[in-house]
């Protein structure tokens, strides 16, 4: 039975190979026009490069490892994350792309592309100078005027930046923008990745270098900003205490000189009182300076450490689309539905 089930099986395989055969002629007719089309549609989608960066930021708050948290981050838990005094906890790092301000900064950036025919900021790279899919152009051109129409008689402000009041032109450019990067925060290694796409190599590169430099300076600038607050109060108490001091010194200079002759006793005893207020006035300035200076110490012992584990480099190769499996997966597919039709014909 299971002999005659096998027969069976090959002779249907056989029929199956001969009916294919037979229909070869279609193959020579429908793949080459596959082949053909595919390439026309995926050459009209522009080239874009990527580039990635790996940075290690120093940790808020204690230490906590050991076996507990090894077991803790095996499970993607970060102990020290979640015990660290501050608001902002590495985990947020990837919401900050969402900050208008943080994305406005990125704007102001000078670009340069590879080929030396681009030379502007980001902003006006990503209005200007961006390469669409050519069958979108007519469709993008309409869509261009609708918009010119609607922006007659509007007026656009005073021409400063504003990224939390922008026109539509700006959000519209911030979303292509927040579109091109992307952060993430590995929390079991505590490593940032930051990975940025562009149309043009040498500006990829340049942009995550940007964003790189800008997500140090706001972890920076919140890690320290406590710190350089209570610096700003001391400096500010300190510069009162020591203007206190000198006029005491100085009052008590005037009236001793006026009265390095005089033996009253009441005019000793005032003496002894502007004496008094000036060792006052000198332990106030001395303790506030103290403070002043252990407040600058904390900004630099706050200011946290960054280690470049990969930084970001010039891409060689466009990362999209992958135009040799687009057009090997048509042809795959254009072979498939040939070989159902040929196998659907009596």
């Amino acid at each position: 039975m299971e002999e005659n089930k096998q027969e069976l099986r090959v002779i249907d395989i056989n029929d199956i190979i001969k009916k294919l055969w037979a229909g070869k002629i279609l193959y020579f007719k429908v793949l080459p026009v596959v082949f053909v089309l595919a390439c026309i549609f995926i050459l009209g989608f522009p080239r874009t490069y990527s580039t990635s960066i790996r940075l290690a930021p120093e940790m808020g708050g204690s230490s906590m490892g050991g076996t507990l948290g090894s077991l803790a981050s095996s499970f993607g838990i970060d102990l020290e994350s979640m015990q660290t005094s501050d608001a902002i906890t590495p985990l947020l790092y990837p919401d900050l792309i969402d900050d208008n301000g943080f994305i406005g900064g990125i704007f102001k950036i000078h670009v340069t592309s590879k080929d030396g025919s681009i030379d502007t900021d980001y902003y006006d790279y990503l209005v200007k100078n961006q390469k669409s899919i050519i069958w979108l152009k007519p469709y993008n051109w309409v869509k261009n005027q609708i918009k010119k129409l609607k922006k007659r008689g509007q007026d656009s402000g005073n021409g400063e930046f504003n990224p939390y009041s922008m026109t539509r032109l700006e959000d519209e450019i911030a979303i292509r923008a927040r579109s091109n990067i992307k952060i993430d925060f590995d929390k079991k290694t505590a490593v940032i990745n930051i990975e940025v796409k562009d149309q043009d190599a040498l500006i990829c590169k340049t942009i995550g270098d940007s964003v790189m430099n800008h997500l140090q300076r706001f972890i920076t600038d919140y890690r320290t900003s406590k710190a350089r607050n209570d610096y700003e109060y001391y400096s500010a108490l300190t510069d009162q205490a020591r203007k206190e001091y000198e006029a005491a010194v100085a009052e008590y200079s005037k009236m001793a000189d006026a009265n390095s002759r005089v033996a009253l006793k009441s005019v000793q005893m005032k003496l002894e009182a502007y004496e008094n207020d000036i060792d006052i006035k000198l332990n106030a300035y001395t303790t506030v300076n103290a403070q002043m200076v252990a407040a600058k110490a904390k900004i630099q012992e706050r200011t946290p450490a960054f280690t470049v584990i990969k930084g970001a480099s010039v891409p060689v190769k466009p990362s999209k689309p992958k135009r040799m499996v687009f057009v090997a997966l048509m042809l795959i597919l254009g072979f498939c539905f040939t070989s159902l039709y040929i196998l659907s014909e009596k």
